[in-house]
């Protein structure tokens, strides 16, 4: 080809193409010496065909201005000047196609880096390892697997450099056990694992667990008799393996032989004794790391701060706290999120909101980190402000931000809220995720919405939600909780996937409700088909035994939690047994077990025993108990008010004042008896003797018919737990206005015959409460279904489902 012959070439090329012809060909003319363009003919003194700016005329030049335009994106462009080098014969640097290489693998761009390959293997450059090994890594890191492996078999003699890339390409996408298998490859081909395979075999070890602690302790053999147990990297690897592996402790061997440790060493012990329970040890030694001039990083912080949080160390936690400030930490506005978090889940909420308005740069996680520090510490009002406050910023409020406030609401009691900021999130446009539906559906749970739960039961249909076992199992819950235990039993049994929790939400229900024996059938069956109970499981199936009086069977399972499960028993489960042997009379067995306990006894397990006192009129234990409680919950206004109970149905109304007074001089008040009923998507509210309601004189109508069939029936009022040493008439008036009979009355007006009411009550139906509604529930042909804060109650024909034993 001779230099006459361009002009006629040019006319066949686009402007592109002829901007980078004629750059080459200026090119040519300050190579001239170089043996492959005098292959092409051209002069040494030839002018050139335009002027370009000097030092724009070299293959150096051109070889960087590939690099360039590639780590601009400009990969097509970069590309087409190394096809035309390539054509005119210009030299290309080795260097320039590792540059390629490493802009694919930073930029990710797969389809570049193939065509990179193709380059590659048009120059004839495929037999360099090395550039194949970059290759590996390239398609590594694009998480084309497939397309390494495929490269990695072709080649015939492959040295270490090769067999590392692929190993490490294994290990980060996720396939631990081809990473090992390929490490136990490389002896058959004699080859070494280096310094740099180690710790690639290590992470795949480490991914895996404990299954794969043996092979990763084969490793460590073979580090040390390769003499690399001295190296910090592969030492690194190592703690993290054995504490990843849940060997802590050979972890800890390794790093105190460590010659020499970095910040990575400190967290990977550090953070191996916090992920393994021993969260002591681990603030243990960040003091240590401390001591000895380490500087710890932002690493460090996100394992220590959660230990502080678990420990419910506050102290700790401020000392955390000052070392990032000492130590400049603090503009990281990730360590700032996790202080919020910290000092939130410690009680300090006040320390957690001068962290967040000391905050230079604040992410939509720093908001809603706050928002849900004020939710747990029960400051709702401050979190709904700071919600206003946050959408007046340029912080946008996602999905979590919305769901922390509905999850927010529901956990604190405040369930009507949560429905409405429910029904503002999609009005807001927001898509719904399986948390924001779980905290719905809780907060209708609480307020027995039955209704408005199955509103939100079609939004999941429509949503395709229902396969999400988080949410399936927040319906099972709510049927059970809104008083229709059999369609919770409907949905668990259409369930796909159950866990553990699919199963205690069943269990629980059937206990909840009085069905005994059904809970224990069900859990027989979760025994059945390998699913292993945890200690909520024995809390619910200990629970039914109570409701149902099944004291033989509480005392075996009680064992066998233990026993066949290794669960230790917790103060819930003890409180359980001692509410089981309590309500069937065996109060000297109940006092045993407390004396007996391993730990504490808290309220639960008192309480259990107090209400034993109550039904079995034993008021000297009473006493003893009582003070047991006053000193637990001194605020606690119900323990005052079950043992004035006690004292009232045995007519010492001397001691009944002394409670009151007592109550008094402490400020506390009796909690007022509270009942609801969802009619009409609309909750209806009713407090005792309340004349409120709107339609109240409708209400007391019915309830004065409903006394009259009852008394013809044969209803006495049981008029032995009324506090007050009134006459007999009053007494009786005092119960018949009793909250959850003005809410049954609404229901009888406002429903169709035949359709169940359900009602929801903040306290333990009284006795008389019982007895009646048994009564009205046969008389007006409906089963009633009451909620109390202890159980189920379902009224059908003059008789109750738990048997009078509540």
């Amino acid at each position: 080809m001779h230099l006459r012959c361009i002009p006629s070439m040019l006319l066949a090329l686009s402007s592109y193409e002829k901007r980078i012809h004629l750059f080459i060909m200026n090119t040519i003319h300050d190579t001239s010496n170089s043996p492959s363009i005098r292959a092409l003919g051209t002069k040494p003194n030839s002018k050139p065909l335009e002027c370009e700016p000097e030092g724009c005329r070299s293959p150096p030049f051109m070889n960087s201005e590939v690099a360039l335009l590639c780590k601009d994106g400009k990969m097509e462009e970069g590309l087409d000047i190394l096809d035309l080098m390539g054509k005119n014969r210009i030299p290309i640097e080795f260097n320039v196609y590792v540059d390629l290489l490493q802009v694919c693998t930073e930029m990710k761009a797969l389809e570049d880096g193939r065509l990179v390959h193709n380059r590659i293997l048009l120059y004839g450059l495929e037999q360099s390892l090395y550039l194949i090994s970059k290759l590996v890594n390239m398609y590594s890191v694009c998480g084309s697997m497939k397309d390494a492996r495929k490269l990695f078999d072709i080649i015939s003699k492959r040295n270490v450099l090769l067999w590392n890339s692929m190993i490490r390409g294994y290990a980060n996408n996720g396939f631990w056990e081809e990473a090992l298998g390929l490490y136990y490859e490389m002896p058959k081909h004699g080859l070494q694992p280096d310094r740099y395979t180690f710790p690639c075999a290590l992470k795949a070890c480490a991914s895996l667990g404990s299954s794969a602690l043996w092979q990763g302790k084969e490793i460590h053999h073979c580090v040390i008799r390769c003499g690399l147990e001295s190296d910090l990297f592969v030492g690194n690897a190592l703690v993290t393996m054995y504490a990843k592996c849940g060997s802590v402790e050979y972890a800890r061997q390794v790093f105190d032989r460590m010659p020499h440790r970095d910040v990575v060493s400190w967290n990977a012990i550090i953070g191996g004794y916090a992920q393994n329970g021993e969260k002591d040890k681990a603030l243990r030694l960040f003091q240590q790391m401390e001591m000895e001039s380490v500087k710890p990083d932002s690493v460090t912080i996100f394992s220590v701060l959660p230990v502080c949080v678990s420990l419910v160390d506050l102290p700790q936690g401020k000392e955390v706290h000052d070392y990032m400030r000492r130590a400049g930490l603090l503009h990281n506005h990730l360590v700032g999120n996790s202080l919020i978090a910290m000092y939130a889940k410690c009680g300090s909420i006040n320390d957690a909101r001068n962290v967040f308005d000391d905050m230079s740069h604040r992410d939509v996680v720093s908001w809603n980190a706050m928002i849900a520090g004020y939710f747990l510490n029960e400051r709702c009002d401050d979190a709904l402000k700071l919600f206003f406050e946050m959408k007046l910023t340029n912080v946008k409020p996602n999905v979590v931000t919305w769901s922390t406030i509905v999850a927010g609401y529901a956990q604190n009691g405040c369930a009507t809220e949560a429905l409405e900021v429910f029904q503002q999130m999609l009005e807001a446009g927001v898509k719904s995720d399986s948390v924001v539906i779980a905290s719905v559906l809780q907060a209708c749970a609480h307020l027995a919405a039955l209704l408005q739960g199955r509103t939100i039961h079609d939004f999941v249909l429509r949503n395709e939600l229902d396969e999400e076992v988080l949410v399936v199992n927040a319906l099972i819950t709510m049927y059970t909780k809104c008083g229709s235990i059999g369609y919770a039993h409907k949905l668990f049994d259409e369930m796909f996937e159950r866990d553990v929790i699919s199963w205690n939400a069943i269990i629980g229900g059937y206990a909840m409700h009085g069905y005994g024996e059904d809970a224990l059938k069900l859990f027989y069956r979760m025994q059945q088909i390998g699913m292993k109970p945890d200690h909520i499981t024995f809390v619910s199936v200990l629970s039914a035994c109570s409701h149902a009086g099944l004291v033989d069977e509480g005392w075996q399972y009680f064992d066998r939690m233990s026993q066949d499960y290794h669960i230790r028993p917790r103060v819930k489960h003890y409180a359980c047994m001692v509410d089981l042997l309590g309500r069937a009379g065996l109060i000297d067995e109940a006092q045993n077990l407390i004396n007996e306990m391993p730990l504490e006894p808290d309220a639960d397990v008192w309480g259990a025993l107090l209400g034993a006192c109550r039904i079995h009129g034993n008021i000297e234990l009473a006493e003893k108990v009582a003070g047991h409680l006053f000193n637990l919950e001194p605020e606690n206004s119900g323990y005052y008010v079950l043992l004035s109970n006690i004292y009232a149905a045995a007519g010492r109304w001397a001691d009944v004042t002394k409670v009151r007074i007592m109550m008094k001089n402490r400020r506390l008040k009796k909690t007022p008896g509270c009942s609801f009923i969802d009619v009409n998507r609309q909750i209806n509210k009713f407090l005792v003797g309340d004349r409120s309601h709107p339609e109240s004189d409708q209400i007391y109508a019915m309830l004065e018919t409903l006394s009259g069939q009852m008394k013809e029936a044969g209803y006495v009022p049981n008029i032995n737990f009324v506090l007050h040493d009134v006459e007999e008439e009053v007494k009786e008036h005092m119960l018949y206005c009793h909250s959850e009979k003005l809410a049954i009355a609404f229901g009888l007006i406002h429903t169709s015959p035949g359709t169940p009411i359900r009602i929801t009550k903040n306290l333990r139906v009284c006795d008389d409460c019982h007895s009646a509604t048994k009564l009205i529930a046969k008389i007006a042909n409906r089963e009633i279904i009451v909620r109390d804060a202890n159980r189920f109650h379902h009224f059908k024909d003059g008789v109750c489902s738990c048997g009078d034993y509540w």
